[in-house]
């Protein structure tokens, strides 16, 4: 069995190199609030050092199971590729089970970051041009809902919406437009910090705290720390996205480095969150930094408003990278699924640009749904995301291993370093990180609401899966 090639159903355009790929993966990861987090993990460690630490492990954690990901996205490049894994391996039924609740992880993404973009220009924005909340429409929830963010939501979600409509390229040009801001931002913090600040404001290194929103997680440094780490799966989602997209890779690609660049994607992600806590934490003492409302934001509107009002808007401007990584990843493992005969026919097929257009509207409903919600009506589901995406990661890793002993002669352009040794890191690693999210005693355990949504979910896939066209043939 030789290298996959797309399945004649349906032809995708195959434009995306390993930079592509990295601009993808890494806007997928590090684009998820992270200037409106950083104060509640530093508040949560009880200092800037745990919160360092924990999303450096939570890094090196999840790189055993991105090497499964790149061996297998090697061997086999095609959209969705965790659908073709899991099957292979394990059979239909927990190929859907694992591609449908990748594609609730992934997707769920979409509305909460265009909820994000709403929520940002109300509560932040807003402090520069109250008009934008002179016009009050409902509230749900406990969430105020006003016209004019609301509008600035749709219109960053029916961007991104647009541009996968278009296709890959145009998707990867947003996205590496959006990778540069980041890196532009954090390139600001570097400077102030080191301009402004100094190590002194990095002590102590521990200190029970209570921020603006939370407070620390332990009386110790440890268990504060383990109150971080456990958290840092939901800030590593993302990292799939480069192989649910390989069969978009150009021709000439090097699958050997393509292989790479998913690990490579978590290291880079996992010192941009480093840097990220120690630049704002040091520009003052930390204890103060913790104690403001964004304070990532605040300590800058101190030193300089104009500088503050730059970060603001890539702060407004980072949820689309995010949005738009996992809106394209979502609709190629809904493609695949279809392909597989998982999902109605409609859903297997690609228009003329290569896009899966029934998976498109689809997300896009969905996508454009969120910002009316109101925030506290999605955070049930941004907090079992994490559930939804380590899961089918730990299944793909265990695929990994089934793998090497059915097709020992599969042809595989990059190998889990370590062998069958780091295959099975991946899958105690990622059984692990679901342990956390299923133990009652765990601090990120779900709840009965959040079991009640994840069932919804479920249902409503084993709804399209009795529809299914019986017909598509395995591809």
């Amino acid at each position: 069995m030789d290298n996959e090639k797309a399945p004649a159903a349906g032809q995708v355009h195959k434009t995306l190199s390993n930079l592509d790929y990295f601009n993808v993966g890494f806007g997928a990861i590090v684009g998820i609030g992270w200037i409106l987090m950083v104060g509640d993990w530093v508040v949560l460690g009880g200092g800037p050092l745990a919160a360092m630490i924990a999303f450096f492990l939570g890094g090196i954690a999840l790189l055993p199971i991105a090497a499964c990901f790149g061996e297998l996205a090697t061997a086999l490049p095609i959209s969705g590729g965790i659908v073709e894994y899991v099957e292979r391996a394990f059979g239909q039924k927990a190929s859907f089970l694992a591609g449908w609740l990748l594609a609730f992880g992934d997707g769920i993404v979409c509305p909460w970051e265009a909820l994000a973009i709403t929520t940002i220009m109300t509560e932040l924005v807003s402090a520069y041009w109250p008009w934008l909340r002179s016009v009050k429409l409902y509230t749900i929830f406990g969430s105020d809902v006003y016209l004019y963010p609301l509008l600035f939501g749709l219109a960053a979600a029916g961007y991104v919406i647009l541009q996968n409509f278009r296709g890959a390229s145009s998707m990867a040009k947003l996205q590496k437009f959006l990778t540069r801001m980041l890196f532009l931002g954090m390139f600001i913090a570097m400077v102030i910090s080191f301009w402004r600040g100094g190590t002194s404001n990095f002590y102590p290194f521990f200190q029970f705290v209570h921020g603006p929103a939370s407070e620390t997680g332990g009386r110790d440094f440890c268990t504060a720390l383990i109150s971080v780490l456990v958290l840092t799966p939901y800030f590593y989602t993302g990292l799939d996205t480069i192989p649910d997209q390989a069969e978009e890779a150009r021709p000439d690609i090097n699958w050997k480095n393509y292989g790479r660049v998913i690990g490579l994607t978590v290291l880079a992600s996992a010192v941009f969150y480093c840097i990220c806590i120690y630049s704002f934490s040091t520009i003052v003492p930390w204890t103060d930094f913790a104690s403001r409302p964004i304070p990532a934001l605040s300590v800058l509107r101190d030193i300089n408003g104009y500088l503050a009002i730059f970060m603001l808007i890539i702060a407004t401007l980072s949820p689309l990278g995010p949005m738009n990584s996992l809106f394209s990843a979502t609709s190629r493992i809904i493609l695949a699924m279809g392909r597989k005969g998982q999902l109605p026919a409609a859903f297997s097929r690609v228009d003329k640009r290569g896009t899966p257009k029934a998976a498109n509207i689809l997300l896009a409903v969905l996508t454009i749904i969120g910002p009316f919600l109101g925030y506290h009506m999605l955070l049930p589901l941004t907090e079992i995301a994490g559930l939804a995406f380590i899961l089918p990661c730990t299944m793909v890793a265990a695929a990994c291993l089934k793998f090497r002993t059915m097709y020992p002669d599969l042809k595989r352009p990059y190998h889990v370093p370590g062998g069958k040794l780091g295959i099975w890191l991946g899958i105690i690693t990622g059984s692990f990180l679901t342990g956390l999210l299923l133990i009652p005693a765990s601090p990120v355990s779900l709840d009965l609401r959040e079991w009640i949504i994840l069932s919804g979910w479920l249902l409503f896939g084993v709804y399209l899966y009795l529809r299914r066209d019986r017909s598509v043939q395995n591809q």
